[in-house]
């Protein structure tokens, strides 16, 4: 908070109360003061009082103490009057609520998730990003995650509450709201932190919304950064995760953007050229020529890492019916899938096909 702010008020306010006014932080340290020589004074013992005091004044050393509103239970600062008396206990609450006032207009405009939610938003220059970070205190060198929750169905508002409740700490973990069904969340992790600490925190958020609010999310996790110059990147990879995974991981409800592999590429291949891929790899008989049971077949054939013997075990057939099967699609299609580039070339059409489907095109 600016101490510039405050004096600005108690500048205002001097004229009109004939006591000395002032502000004072969490350690005691005057930040402003109608008589300027106090400014920069350490009150310790003021402090401790107005902790003390659970809400209400608080006298000290002649003048009266009450604090300003805060995020959490212990005060950040608080406003005090010269004076033990009634109309000094009159007048300090009056300047809380010019005080109050100022702060919560000071911090809609400068606070830290404001700043963060311009960031992700690419609503902010580069180069004011360091400057304001400057201003704010706001560490710029950390690992940081970028988490975009997506509520499935109906939405509820509730979920933020239910994602700050989750991550109270607002100077280093920020909720944000996204839009109706988005929230996004840009979280500060520990040195070493890797994939499987970002899954397990985003398995924490999913299971906390279904117990609470009895709602299905899809959450997309964008690589760790160590720069607030690269979160707008992390962001939009969470986003990139939850549209791709929609398409090739349907069944996932936490996808990380660093598992995607080949459907990002084909994601943001044009539709023409996926169109063309598949009319050159299946030139004897399109792919819509296959049927439900083939493949179910090429599918588990797949799951089975090209295992002839896995995959008739796990169909319930015999080996060589599955034999008979593979050749069949080699004749259809002129793909024999127990050779490994025709599999890899197989796998990707049928990805590109699917691909098509979601941005209905079915041939």
């Amino acid at each position: 908070m600016s101490s510039r702010m405050f004096q600005g008020i108690v500048l205002q306010m001097k004229d009109s109360i004939n006591r000395t006014v002032g502000v004072i932080d969490s350690e005691g340290t005057v930040v402003a003061c109608s008589e300027l020589s106090c400014i920069g004074e350490h009150w310790p013992g003021a402090a401790a009082a107005i902790r003390a005091s659970e809400d209400e004044p608080a006298c000290f050393e002649g003048n009266t103490f009450k604090p300003l509103s805060g995020w959490g239970p212990q005060f950040d600062y608080a406003a005090f009057i010269k004076g033990v008396d009634e109309v000094a206990a009159s007048l300090c609450a009056m300047s809380v609520v010019s005080f109050n006032g100022a702060k919560a207009y000071y911090e809609e405009k400068h606070d830290k998730a404001t700043f963060v939610k311009n960031i992700i938003s690419d609503n902010i220059l580069l180069g004011d990003i360091y400057t304001q970070a400057k201003e704010l205190h706001f560490v710029s060198e950390a690992p940081r995650a970028a988490f975009l929750v997506r509520q499935v169905g109906p939405a509820d508002v509730s979920i933020i509450d239910v994602l700050q409740n989750l991550f109270p700490d607002k100077q280093t973990d920020f909720v944000i709201s996204i839009n109706e069904t988005d929230v996004a969340l840009i979280k500060q992790l520990s040195e070493g932190a890797d994939t499987k600490e970002l899954q397990k925190i985003a398995k924490q958020i999913s299971s906390a919304v279904t117990q609470e609010l009895g709602i299905k999310v899809v959450i997309g996790i964008g690589t760790i950064v160590n720069h607030i110059r690269d979160l707008a990147r992390a962001y939009k990879e969470a986003g990139m995760a939850i549209d791709v995974g929609k398409v090739f991981e349907t069944e996932k409800t936490v996808i990380t953007y660093e598992n995607l592999g080949i459907g990002r590429l084909i994601y943001q291949l044009p539709t023409i050229l996926c169109q063309m891929f598949l009319q050159e790899v299946f030139k004897k008989n399109p792919i819509d020529a296959l049927d439900q049971e083939t493949l179910l077949t090429i599918n588990k054939f797949f799951e089975n890492n090209l295992n002839v013997s896995e995959t008739a075990r796990k169909l319930f057939v015999h080996r060589n019916t599955l034999v008979y099967r593979l050749e069949k699609i080699k004749k259809l299609t002129g793909l024999d899938l127990r050779e490994f580039d025709d599999a890899i070339t197989f796998k990707v059409a049928l990805m590109v096909k699917k691909y098509l489907i979601s941005r209905g095109i079915e041939s």
